[in-house]
């Protein structure tokens, strides 16, 4: 099993590690919502080139959106004492000469997860998953290091004008005989997507992917909008939970017979995201609640829930951070904010790392055994 996940770890590593965006081979109109919306920064516009890379994604349900960038060039220093970045720098400078790869490069990284309907003879399949990388780096070299990874178990499917590399996970698929809803997860592929994006998840998701590139089903404008309506945002996330339950429980129909929906309803649809400033970090997030009244319901039920969880926590500092949240109904939608100051965070986090350091138990000494010396006798 460890050799199954150093792979993995392996294919993550290098989906992580990779890639620059290309301009789509069609381009395709993204209008990015206002971020005035949804955050108090100045706004920003993505660059054309990651726009467009992201409009050849496949259709999801739900989307994370990762600015590695800023995550490590502004986030993390303000955490890491000067020593550790420093550190860390040089660790990615040893990658970039022994692998060709540089982390401090990667444009973007995004999570995608999309739903299944179920099957003809109404079995639950469980959601299929794609992980995205773009950057200044070789797509082709990064697949030659996956190969070696595999010590051999990397196997070769032409699909189109691209190649995935596939490999079966042996340990998964007898866990999946007794656990059906492994069966997803007995298969992991990695393929380069451009010259310089390439994508890690299981192989039917990474054939979508590969025909999105092509222009075919592609991810839809909305989706994109409500995933990059920020674009300062360090990581954001959007999903469609209500229509990815409909779909996996046959509301729409199954694999082999379609079923047109009773109700058309982006209830529960969301977004949110966390950016920062030059001393809050900010939190942002918008539901929708498909009416106004219904808006009301609801950020009443969430202000609630959050009111009970702020008085549960001991922590003085955690509630004062919770008690910055503040839910709100606006229109057909229910709005979350929350202006944190960084300082506070970086306090918080480095008390927990002293109480660890301070917490963690001693190495026991092993006890000195004592040698007996034998004296010899004298004949």
């Amino acid at each position: 099993m460890s050799k199954y996940f150093t792979f993995l770890s392996a294919l993550v590593l290098v989906a992580l590690l990779t890639g620059q965006s290309v301009v789509a081979q069609s381009a395709v109109a993204v209008n990015v919502a206002t971020t005035a919306e949804v955050s108090t920064t100045s706004p920003l516009t993505l660059p054309s080139q990651i726009v467009n890379s992201l409009a050849n994604l496949p259709e999801a349900d739900t989307l994370v959106y990762v600015n590695p960038q800023r995550i490590l060039n502004e986030v993390v220093p303000k955490f890491m004492p000067a020593k550790d970045v420093e550190g860390m720098r040089k660790g990615f400078e040893d990658v970039r000469k022994n692998a060709g790869i540089d982390p401090t490069k990667i444009e973007y990284i995004v999570i995608a997860v999309r739903f299944k309907k179920p099957t003809a003879d109404l079995n639950f399949q469980p959601p299929e998953f794609l992980a995205v990388a773009s950057g200044d780096f070789s797509a082709d070299s990064l697949l030659v290091l996956a190969r070696m990874a595999s010590q051999g178990k990397l196997r070769d499917e032409k699909y189109g004008t691209k190649t995935l590399g596939l490999m079966t996970i042996d340990p998964v698929v007898k866990m999946a005989e007794q656990n059906p809803f492994l069966k997803s997860f007995t298969e992991v592929g990695i393929v380069s997507l451009s010259a310089n994006t390439i994508a890690v998840g299981t192989p039917a998701y990474l054939r979508s992917a590969i025909d999105a590139g092509e222009g075919k089903e592609r991810i839809s404008p909305d989706a994109l909008n409500s995933l990059v309506r920020d674009p300062n945002a360090l990581i954001s996330i959007a999903g469609a939970p209500w229509h990815s339950f409909a779909k996996s429980f046959g509301m729409l129909g199954t694999e082999a017979n379609a079923r047109a929906p009773r109700c058309e309803s982006k209830i529960g649809d969301f977004y949110v995201a966390l950016t920062m400033d030059t001393t809050n970090f900010m939190l942002r997030g918008v539901s929708n609640a498909d009416n106004p009244d219904t808006a009301k319901i609801i950020s009443k039920l969430y202000s609630g829930l959050l009111s009970y969880a702020t008085q549960s926590i001991p922590d003085a500092t955690a509630q004062s951070l919770l008690k910055n949240i503040a839910i709100t109904a606006e229109g057909d939608e229910v709005r979350l904010s929350a202006d944190i100051p960084q300082q506070i965070v970086v306090e918080h986090i480095q008390q927990h790392m002293k109480k660890s350091a301070t917490t963690s138990p001693a190495p026991e000494k092993q006890p000195i055994k004592k040698r007996r010396i034998r004296r010899r006798s004298r004949h």
